[in-house]
């Protein structure tokens, strides 16, 4: 498998169904991808950085069995959350004008507040700090009942890929970066979603086998972290990946 990130970059509908066999359900799906977010957790340990991955459950119809990052749509209930801190206003301005598709920044918020969610949902690690927080949205249980109300500012927008037409389920999905120093509070989290839980050296995440638009994103956060190791807010230009007039398409904002 190649190591430049834009190796998908360019392919038609038919080499995209090639390289993606294995990691797609077809059907006609909903017209128009619908907003998701994954959150990527990085540990610097040793020096390398490790990233927190889960294995799909073999019972899904999209990606089984394959290791991705914890992450799901957004639910309209996360529009309602109020956050113990805001997105940095430079990731909340990239997140605003990715292409073909200019959001809120109240959606902006919606959509990092999914990651933190699905996050805690999928794999047990809460991002936050002390607050109070009030919902009757079962996705944020564990944060009210240990006295927790989601961060936003450690999140940073690393890069954006929107389903291609053709599939059984379509996001536009967010993937978004956190230090696991962030993290407030771990629990023994069962899921549904990810039969299991692993931090991974950023090489060997590559190696593990992932989908071919996973390998796509960590390869732009190799890059990325090459450039920008610190990950500051606004940083470097966020890649999309998009398929339009008929073939895979990368740009960056």
């Amino acid at each position: 498998m190649s190591d430049d990130p834009r190796f998908m970059v360019g392919m038609t509908r038919a080499e995209l169904d090639r390289a993606e066999a294995g990691d797609r359900a077809l059907g006609r799906g909903p017209a128009r991808p619908v907003d998701s977010a994954s959150l990527i957790l990085i540990d610097r340990r040793g020096g390398i950085p490790h990233v927190l991955m889960g294995r799909r459950s073999s019972r899904h119809a999209f990606m089984p069995g394959k290791f991705v990052f914890p992450g799901g749509r957004t639910d309209p209930g996360d529009s309602r959350i109020r956050p113990a801190s805001e997105l940095e206003q430079a990731e909340t301005a990239k997140l605003t004008s990715t292409p073909g598709r200019r959001i809120s920044a109240a959606r902006a918020r919606a959509i990092a507040l999914s990651a933190v969610r699905e996050l805690y949902e999928e794999a047990g690690y809460l991002i936050g700090s002390p607050g109070q927080l009030r919902t009757r949205s079962p996705g944020w249980s564990d944060f009210m009942r240990n006295g927790l109300a989601p961060a936003l500012s450690p999140l940073r927008f690393v890069a954006r890929a929107v389903t291609p037409p053709g599939r059984l389920r379509r996001f536009d999905t967010r993937f978004l970066a956190a230090p696991a120093s962030a993290v407030a509070l771990q629990l023994d989290q069962p899921t549904e979603e990810l039969e299991e839980l692993a931090w991974l050296p950023l090489p060997e995440a590559l190696e593990a086998d992932i989908p071919g638009i996973t390998r796509v994103i960590l390869q732009e956060l190799v890059l990325r972290l090459k450039s920008d190791p610190q990950l500051r807010p606004g940083g470097t230009p966020v890649p999309s990946l998009i398929f339009r007039a008929g073939r895979f398409q990368r740009s960056a904002t």
